[in-house]
């Protein structure tokens, strides 16, 4: 009896959240997929996040989601980030992310601020818990394989590695950012949608520490503030955000999540001549334009594939048809507290539902 080749329906390219997720909703709609990371495991950065306790959502509405997503005071990128996720966040909440672990026997737990964790914080749980739906479901994982090139073809893709191809209908880029390149994130999924003709907003560091040699941050090394409190200035005053939340020190100045939020917004809102105001118990600390840390150490990158050439209701390429982009990988970013990985989740299940629609 001969053999017949036929293409894969669905290969994703990248095994961080938005790739596992992927296939793990291939997996349920009984659509074929091979999953491809460059790295030896599945999910490398994920094991990182919240350090590695995996805060993977925040249970509130997508509405006000998206109002997060936007940045105060509406900044023009927050503003196009939250309007292009409107589809994909509408079909995939966080209420429906987090049904889909309690399905997987994930226990939960919720903190008072609506953040969901693995009830016994460890990102772990929630790697092993994709590991073991994609080894029952028989899904095909290559790990330890870095994918070398895309080239489209008449009825599908030919997926090339060192040292093998393979063909198939359609491809979902879910290679994250540029940010921990150690851990995978290299920006190769840009670099192929670049060659196939895709616009790449440039890379900036999100959520990322400030740097400061000032005495009173530093001889605080190592402290962290639980009940803090960060605000954005204009140059002349004018408070532009304010967010209250954890600041850390650190030899080399400010992190903690209200720093990382406030960074956010800087970089969003494209401020050049700003003052970050903390407050470390009852003390208000002041610093001019302070620089951020490189964008390989932030927590997200800024920047990635154009979503102007990205249709939302599928997460498909305008320019491509049968590409597919989910998570990190595209110009999409939200603050720190589960909002990136939902965002991650949340794309990639748009997109293979797309396929079966």
């Amino acid at each position: 009896m001969g053999l017949k080749h036929t293409p894969v329906k669905l290969a994703i390219v990248g095994g961080g959240a938005a790739g596992m997720f992927a296939a793990a909703v291939a997996a349920q709609r009984k659509i074929p997929a091979v999953l491809i990371e460059r790295k030896a495991r599945l999910g490398s950065k994920v094991l990182m996040t919240a350090n590695g306790r995996c805060n993977f959502a925040k249970d509130i509405s997508p509405e006000d989601f998206l109002k997060d997503v936007e940045c105060p005071v509406g900044t023009p990128q927050g503003r196009s980030a939250a309007k292009f996720l409107q589809s994909a966040l509408r079909s995939c909440p966080p209420r429906k992310i987090i049904s889909f672990f309690r399905s997987l026997n994930v226990p939960v737990r919720r903190m008072a601020d609506a953040r969901m964790f693995p009830a016994d914080g460890k990102a772990t749980t929630i790697v092993h818990a994709f590991g073991d739906l994609l080894r029952n479901s028989e899904t095909p994982v290559v790990t330890n394989c870095p994918v070398t090139g895309i080239q489209p073809q008449k009825n599908g893709f030919i997926v090339a590695t060192k040292n093998f191809t393979l063909w198939a209908e359609n491809v979902l880029l879910a290679t994250g950012g540029v940010s921990y390149p150690k851990l995978g994130s290299v920006g190769d999924g840009q670099n192929f949608a670049r060659a196939l003709g895709h616009k790449i907003v440039p890379y900036r560091p999100g959520l990322i520490g400030l740097e400061t040699a000032d005495a009173e941050i530093t001889r605080r090394a190592g402290r962290r503030y639980e009940d803090a409190r960060a605000k954005v200035l204009s140059g002349d005053g004018k408070v532009l955000y304010d967010y209250r939340g954890e600041v850390d020190c650190e030899s080399f100045g400010l992190s903690g999540a209200a720093v990382y939020n406030s960074q956010r917004f800087i970089e969003h809102a494209k401020l050049k001549d700003y003052t970050i105001e903390v407050w470390l118990d009852k003390q208000r600390l002041q610093f001019r334009n302070l620089k951020p840390r490189p964008v390989k150490e932030a927590i997200v990158t800024i920047g990635g594939i154009s979503t102007d050439e990205i249709n939302p209701d599928t997460m498909e390429s305008r320019l491509v048809p049968g590409l597919y982009f989910a998570g990190e990988v595209m110009d999409i970013d939200g603050p720190t507290g589960g909002y990136n990985l939902t965002m991650a989740f949340a794309t990639a299940a748009k997109a293979v539902a797309s396929l079966n629609s």
